[in-house]
């Protein structure tokens, strides 16, 4: 690994980042006035040719930070893929392709995604039209590179977004599967909130000298997004989330659990008792078409509460997430971070609830050492206790009360 630059201060405006007239246009025409710091590190760099390994949370503007450099080294002459993005889920996939989309301003540049869930014979047709970024998930791109109908030979970057995740999720074999298809003359540009061992690993195998540009992820979490946790027994759990939802009345608001199962299940028991409105759910169980409305109706602000697995856990850019509420504790520390960034994006202010179950101290533990701070304890707490010794007669921990002042 090469030379490691830490992101201290943020460029003044894109007109110092050495871009073209024309993207500079497109930037002011989206409204992009001034560059993030994880921006205004990586494009300068990313014009080079340099490979790059950048690390930020999601929410500060990684997918910009990479479509800006690759729309400005696009030859849209060539009909070729010239960049192709890797993606771990099929939301992210759209999404990203979307903002190439909105980047490529009124350039000539054909932007193809693709991914599972959908007809393969619409992606092939459009891939033989002719597309110079390619945007999709694995899985579905080595479909297409064993059909022979997405060549990449003429390939000039390949990006790997929310790489950890993809990891995480068992994507590796296919990640270097792709790779090894990949010209060995290309850049590389590894997108990652955190950097475990294996993540090094691809960056040393794959990349020529990549530079690491790091943006702390948990520093960012603890400014912009207000933390607090309740421990509960699994009696009262529903009973908590529904006094939460009715005492913030969040603008928008995700509720992750683990398992699809559980995600289904609360979804349903709260659509039946309809507590609330605008309510739904995304997880594995669901198709591809169904999952594609839910999410652009939460977009869109048609949807206001969402129950959802870590599915929609990374890169998914919905400014007006103003609540994400732990129903389920994550099983992995990583997956809190970017669970929690799903709010407070883009420097906005955001909250965050965590219900802990009783026997899951060591969890929240490992929680609080990730983000480097203490979730503070929630004013609801009180009544938990009071609750919990009464109906179920379980004595809680006591616990500090929060400098949190909302009413019960």
């Amino acid at each position: 690994m090469s030379e490691k630059t830490t992101i201290t201060r943020q460029a003044l405006d894109f007109g110092n980042l050495g871009l073209s007239p024309a993207m500079l246009a497109t930037l002011e025409q989206i409204g992009y006035a001034k560059p993030t710091p994880i921006q205004g590190a990586l494009i300068p760099l990313a014009l080079q040719g340099l490979d790059l390994l950048g690390q930020a949370r999601t929410g500060t503007g990684k997918t910009a930070a990479f479509g800006i450099p690759i729309m400005e080294l696009i030859d849209p002459d060539r009909r070729a893929p010239q960049a192709l993005v890797l993606t771990p889920t099929r939301e992210l996939a759209v999404q990203v392709a979307a903002e190439f989309n909105r980047l490529r301003g009124s350039m000539p540049t054909t932007i193809v995604c693709v991914y599972g869930g959908k007809p393969m014979k619409s992606q092939i047709h459009q891939l033989h039209r002719g597309a110079q970024v390619v945007v999709g998930t694995p899985g579905r791109v080595i479909d297409h590179l064993e059909r022979k109908t997405l060549q990449v030979g003429q390939l000039r970057c390949v990006v790997l977004d929310e790489a950890d995740r993809m990891l995480d999720i068992g994507f590796r074999p296919d990640i270097e599967r792709i790779l090894r298809y990949c010209p060995k003359q290309r850049q590389t540009l590894l997108l990652s909130a955190t950097i475990p061992i294996s993540i090094l690993e691809i960056a040393k195998r794959y990349m020529y000298q990549p530079k690491l540009i790091s943006l702390s992820a948990n520093k960012i979490a603890s400014e912009t997004i207000d933390q607090f946790h309740l421990r509960c027994p699994e009696e009262l759990k529903y009973e908590v989330l529904v006094k939460l939802l009715q005492r913030e009345q969040p603008q928008q608001a995700i509720i992750f659990c683990r398992t699809k199962l559980g995600t289904e299940r609360l979804y349903r028991k709260l659509l039946k008792e309809r507590l609330l409105t605008g309510l739904g759910t995304i997880h594995g169980d669901l198709g591809q078409s169904a999952r594609d409305q839910i999410m652009q109706a939460f977009r869109e602000g048609k949807v206001n509460y969402l129950v959802a697995t870590d599915v929609v856990g990374r890169g998914i850019d919905v400014s007006s997430i103003s609540h994400i509420i732990n129903f389920d504790v994550p099983e992995d520390s990583d997956d809190y971070v970017h669970r929690v960034g799903r709010t407070g994006r883009m420097g906005r202010s955001g909250v965050a609830f965590t219900i802990v179950g009783t026997h899951q101290k060591s969890e929240l533990a490992k929680i609080e050492q990730k983000v480097g701070r203490s979730l503070e304890t929630d004013p609801l707490q009180i009544w938990i206790d009071q609750e919990a010794q009464e109906r179920l007669g379980i004595q809680m921990d006591a616990r500090p009360k929060s400098k949190y002042r909302r009413a019960l």
